[in-house]
């Protein structure tokens, strides 16, 4: 693992969200692309317009970029988020890994998953 610089379209949907601007957002995302959050999942641009305006704008939610790492093609980033939403049950701070495929400049798949440290 290596920390690596965003790709372009993922700091610009990182910056698009921290701006809560919904457009340039949804903008980052390729027409057929597929979001997995925590297991739900969003197919195309229309699904993953209402999931972002629904669970991401409203929620005023703020991302804050942790570690970075490049596997085969694909992005990981942990994300520290915080905002307006019930934080009941999670764990301070929230950090989610977010793994980022990007095809011809555009997201094509996001796989969002609450980051969990196991201790010993």
């Amino acid at each position: 693992m290596t920390t690596q610089a965003l790709p372009k379209p993922v700091e610009d949907y990182i910056a698009a969200a921290n701006a809560h601007d919904l457009d340039t957002l949804i903008a980052t995302f390729a027409p057929d692309a597929l979001v997995n959050d925590a297991r739900r999942e969003f197919h195309g641009i229309d699904a993953i317009r209402r999931r972002l305006a629904a669970e991401l704008i409203a929620a005023k939610v703020t991302k804050k970029v942790g570690d970075v790492r490049e596997h085969y093609g694909e992005v990981g980033v942990d994300v520290i988020v915080d905002g307006e939403f019930d934080k009941t049950g999670l764990p301070d701070p929230v950090i989610l890994t977010q793994y980022f495929t990007v095809r011809a400049g555009r997201i094509v798949r996001l796989i969002i998953i609450l980051k969990e440290f196991v201790r010993s």
